[in-house]
């Protein structure tokens, strides 16, 4: 059999591409290697430059050193600064044509810039092989915490100038470097260009006066307007009733069958769950009636996030939480990072407030229903992870679960964003985790609808020797530690031989239990990376085996890397059905898998967000409005479906986060499928509908 092709014109959303077609037209090239006169200009610190050898087009090709902090090369405009005022990104197109990845550093200068003022800075990684776009937003308006009356959000109203910002119309040069490589790297640039038009934010700090209270009483930012701000509880009703008649008029894509897949694509063995398969060179999910499905999901749906009040009372203007009718809506939440971090601040749902109103005093029960019609209809086939369990249980549309190792025996020597790295040598790991599976019995388990387990997210997977000096660094009596000991003593027999293997001079073992600094990293190398690999087989093991004795007919899904090395992602790949990342990138298009096996791959989390909704923070990855969100979500769910590993892309997430900022971590992105109040952005439904359409569309000639 062969799989399906789908063409860009059959799902291409028509105003996107005449949008596009525009702005491509008025791109801006800084610099191509085919330029004699640019290439002149190139200088140099700490590397050479000589032309690329991709045999694609000319690209100049960049060799790092690492005697100095931040080898790379400068590109200066050819007599006076450049003027990209109209621009709203500077994108850098590169390759890594080596076998191992490199970050990659972009600076945009200003007069006086020194790396943290009058600049603009971005990266990208760039795995083995791979082509990539490094992109520089052309931020022109700074945060303002107004003397610190705001504060708490990730994102805030802007203000012309102010750091992390730059004057567009007076760019000196362009900087492309490393930070402080430990080796040398090489990297190739083919082009840059000035892209996109700028879009001043929604949010300013001129807006009123006085500028407080800034919050509505739907939670939205009151001092400007845009389309589809809600103005009144009549808009609320009005819209509902107007989307029960859209969703029965047009209730989701032709072709797919009651989960959501080819229903008359290519037929597999029928296994009653969820199973993967490799066809024709591109691996699938296959649903329990046998057909072909790609995952295309959601994360957090119908989850109702809480801002916090304490402290701001005053930012709110016709506060709903002193309505009774809404006191359930007000509660204490834990915080784990900035202002509120490590308190239980008062808190607020604005998005509860907002269903209760639109859906009535039933809503926990009406509203669950109308997601379902709503997903089907925006060709959204998987509720994905996070998501509210009474939605998920309806059982109309495929979802994930997802479990982790609460309540397990840390290692002490570790560090990470979301905290320390689980001890999997310690009972209490494989406790944890046999714990949450348990707790899945006679709900997700066992349920054809669920697709398979996630477990944990985002862990401090760190680099190939990090999980051994986190064991090094943890006092004696660490589990991870002990058993790497009990590793080395088998290796070497005498503490003397380690000693001369490592450079050390511990007096005995019982001594190298207690010490707490890290080994020579080269000379230890073998046996910290030897360790590491344990560590991670053991974690995806054990994980697997406390799935496969619950729930022995689904899949597990993996760890969802942000980020890994190889000797972690060999290890999924080992261990789990399918290996999970989180993907905050414009296209996975040229994605490869480091962990060495042809193996099914799934993203657990992508998005991108704008400013011109009245939310003051883009997300992870910022586009221009709402049409290039459109566009960019249409190009990354391609880019998966066309690659040969991924079976599914998973966007975070359902709804936009409060305006502002969650209570766990502050984050208040644009990066919802519908707003604060409910209403769905008509542009990225409208373009995973698309999508949908032609998902499992068979070529011309009709043969699979």
């Amino acid at each position: 059999m062969r799989t399906h092709r789908i063409s860009v014109p059959a799902i291409g959303l028509a105003a996107l591409t005449v949008s596009l077609s525009a702005l491509a037209a008025a791109d801006f090239v800084l610099f191509s290697p085919a330029d004699r006169e640019a290439m002149a200009r190139v200088t140099t610190t700490d590397a050479t430059v000589s032309p690329g050898d991709s045999g694609k087009r000319p690209t100049l090709k960049v060799a790092t050193g690492h005697a100095q902090p931040w080898p790379g090369i400068a590109l200066k405009p050819a007599d006076r600064p450049w003027d990209l005022s109209a621009f709203g990104k500077i994108v850098v197109h590169m390759r890594n044509p080596s076998a191992i990845p490199v970050t990659v550093n972009c600076r945009v200068d200003n007069d006086g810039a020194d790396g943290i003022s009058h600049c603009l800075n971005g990266t990208t990684l760039l795995a083995p092989g791979a082509e990539s776009a490094l992109t520089v937003t052309l931020a022109r308006a700074g945060d303002d915490p107004m003397d610190g009356k705001l504060f708490g959000m990730r994102g805030y109203p802007k203000r012309p100038g102010g750091p992390g910002t730059i004057d567009p119309s007076k760019i000196t040069q362009l900087l492309l470097f490393l930070n402080r490589p430990a080796a040398s790297h090489e990297f190739e640039v083919s082009e840059i260009r000035a892209e996109g038009t700028y879009h001043p934010p929604t949010a300013s700090t001129g807006d009123a006066d006085p500028f407080l209270p800034m919050i509505d009483t739907f939670g939205q930012y009151r001092h400007r307007d845009w389309p589809g701000k809600v103005k009144s509880e009549r808009d609320l009703s009005e819209r509902r009733d107007r989307e029960v008649a859209a969703l029965a008029a047009d209730p989701g894509p032709n072709g797919w069958n009651r989960y959501g897949g080819w229903a008359a694509g290519p037929k597999q063995p029928a296994a009653g769950f969820f199973h993967t398969a490799k066809v024709n060179g591109k691996w699938w999910l296959v649903d329990p009636d046998g057909c072909l499905f790609f995952s295309q999901g959601i994360d957090c749906v119908r989850m109702t996030d809480a801002t916090p009040v304490e402290e701001r009372r005053d930012w709110f203007e016709a506060f709903p939480g002193d309505d009774p009718k809404f006191a359930g809506f007000l509660g204490r939440n834990f915080a784990l990072k900035g202002h509120y971090a490590g308190r239980n601040p008062e808190c607020f749902s604005f998005a509860a407030a907002n269903l209760l109103r639109k859906y009535g005093p039933d809503w926990q029960t009406v509203y669950p229903e109308t997601i379902h019609r709503r997903l089907r209809a925006w060709g959204i086939n998987t509720i994905a992870n996070w998501s509210d369990e009474r939605t998920r249980l309806l059982r109309k549309t495929p979802y994930t679960d997802t479990i982790g190792c609460h309540g397990a025996r840390m290692i002490e020597g570790s560090e990470g964003y979301w905290g320390k790295f689980p001890d999997v040598f310690d009972p209490s790991f494989a406790r944890s985790i046999a714990d949450a599976m348990r707790g899945k019995a006679g709900i997700s388990a066992n349920d054809p609808w669920c697709i398979g387990y996630f477990s944990d997210n985002e862990m401090s997977w760190g680099d190939e020797t990090s999980l051994a000096l986190a064991a090094l660094k943890s006092p004696a009596g660490q589990p991870a530690k002990t058993e790497f000991i009990r590793q080395l003593r088998e290796k070497y027999g005498s503490v003397s031989k380690l000693n001369a293997a490592w450079g050390a001079g511990h007096a005995s073992w019982e001594a190298l239990a207690g010490y707490r600094e890290a080994p020579d990293g080269k000379k230890a190398h073998a046996d910290l990376t030897a360790f590491y690999r344990a560590a991670a087989d053991a974690y995806f093991r054990q994980v697997r085996d406390a799935v496969k004795r619950v729930a022995p007919s689904q899949l597990y899904l993996g760890c969802r890397f942000a980020w890994a090395n190889p000797l972690a992602t060999a290890a999924a790949a080992d261990h789990c059905d399918v290996v999970s990342f989180n993907i905050y990138q414009h296209s996975v298009a040229g994605f490869r898998f480091n962990g060495g096996k042809d193996v099914p791959l799934i993203i657990g989390e992508f998005h991108f967000g704008a400013l011109d909704r009245g939310l003051f923070h883009t997300g992870l990855v910022p586009v221009a409005d709402q049409q290039a969100r459109a566009a960019a979500y249409t190009g990354y769910v391609l880019g998966a479906l066309r690659h040969p590993q991924f079976v599914g892309c998973h966007w975070f997430q359902y709804q936009d986060e409060p305006t502002t900022g969650r209570v766990y971590d502050e984050e208040n992105y644009q990066i919802g499928f519908v707003d604060i109040a409910d209403t769905p952005y008509p542009e990225i439904t409208a373009a995973s509908r698309r999508i949908a359409e032609a998902l499992y569309a068979p070529p011309a000639d009709g043969k699979p």
